[in-house]
């Protein structure tokens, strides 16, 4: 007996009653058969409801050859109720509606097929067959929200089957036995098994996060109705944030970034400079000193690589400098021109629990190990 699916003729239905016909133990659960259901199985790329049925949790909901399967945590028998997560049914109508729109809009505007959708726990992809740009996606959501906020009625309708259908609508494959059409007037017309919003407006926003490139074509992430507001709310906090810590206006904050950026690189600039002076300094005071190791604070990498290669270049021998703390450890750079260090390297690797390579006459790294020990190492 076929499942009687509730979810078809009334997508607002959040509680029903319904008999059981049948409840077996699956792998520390119980898969329940009803006379028929309000809950949608996972399918066409959206997730099953979730809810209760009586005294149980539902876990899971899957469709087998129009059998309605519920996952739920406890046995049931005879007459039951089930009550429908309306939050999450209602955020998967929007999310849905709002994935139709879009791809509608992009097979009207580009020709490109949806050959992939995911609903997510915190947003939605779309794969497309082909490329789009920013300004793409930016003319693709102006106009999937004019739609939206026209307010329009979705419209579903029947064939017995593709063969009769007089109609040009989107699909991803073929369709055995009755064909379910979902229609947003003017945007879209599809195939769909799913649960949608009876009237655009009920969607109340898209918004199209980012394309990149996928397979052939691209992947577009988004989110729809309280997702989208929840995003952008988000968005506002981290911007107003951002506005108080650069003393800019919130809609100038790009502007404020790109100041602070040159003025950061300006000062990178001035810093190398006078690292570079003070490095010639220091090499120019080891002149002839032989082997030299050193300890210096709070050096980057690329300025452990500049102070090494400015000593060794006159010590006339292997120059070591380290640079961090005992705490979080040592990075070093190890050089000595003409020389063969990766024998060297590897030893104090082993020794002093590091890691690091490079050429055989210089080689940076790092050493959880104490000062105290590198200086024991080194025979200081």
């Amino acid at each position: 007996m076929l499942t009687q699916k509730l979810y078809e003729t009334d997508v607002y239905l959040k509680e029903f009653t319904a008999s059981v016909l049948s409840c077996e133990p699956v792998n520390g659960a119980f898969a329940v058969v009803l006379d028929r259901t309000a809950f949608y199985p996972e399918g066409g790329g959206q997730p099953c409801d979730l809810g209760t049925l009586g005294c149980a949790r539902v876990l899971d909901v899957h469709q087998r050859e129009g059998v309605v399967l519920h996952t739920v945590d406890a046995p049931l028998s005879g007459a039951v109720t089930g009550t429908i997560d309306w939050a999450r049914r209602f955020d998967l109508m929007q999310q849905h509606s709002g994935e139709h729109l879009v791809s509608g809009t992009v097979h009207r505007l580009y020709g490109y097929e949806n050959v992939g959708f995911h609903v997510g726990s915190d947003l939605v992809t779309i794969d497309f067959s082909g490329l789009l740009t920013m300004e793409d996606l930016a003319r693709v959501e102006a106009l999937v929200n004019e739609a939206i906020w026209a307010n329009r009625e979705t419209c579903v309708r029947y064939y017995d089957s593709e063969a009769v259908c007089p109609e040009d609508y989107r699909s991803k494959k073929a369709i055995d036995g009755r064909l379910r059409l979902v229609e947003f007037p003017g945007v879209d017309l599809c195939a769909c098994c799913g649960t949608h919003v009876a009237r655009t407006g009920e969607v109340g926003i898209v918004k199209l996060l980012s394309a990149v490139k996928f397979h052939q074509g691209v992947r577009v992430e988004l989110v729809c109705g309280k997702r989208a507001y929840d995003y952008l709310a988000a968005v506002t906090v981290q911007n107003r944030t951002v506005s108080g810590l650069l003393s800019a206006k919130p809609l100038e904050t790009a502007r404020a970034v790109e100041r602070v950026q040159s003025e950061l690189a300006q000062a990178r600039q001035d810093k190398a400079l006078w690292e570079g002076r003070c490095f010639a300094c220091l090499a120019e005071s080891l002149q002839d000193a032989g082997a030299v190791i050193r300890f210096e604070e709070g050096l980057s990498p690329d300025s452990l690589r500049r102070l090494c290669v400015e000593i060794m270049a006159v010590c006339g021998g292997r120059c070591a400098v380290f640079s961090g703390s005992d705490a979080e450890g040592w990075a070093y750079a190890i050089g000595q021109e003409g020389a063969d260090l990766r024998g060297c390297i590897k030893d104090l690797n082993a020794a002093l629990n590091g890691r690091g390579g490079g050429k055989p006459d210089f080689a940076q790294g790092r050493v959880a190990a104490k000062r105290v020990e590198i200086e024991e190492y080194f025979g200081k």
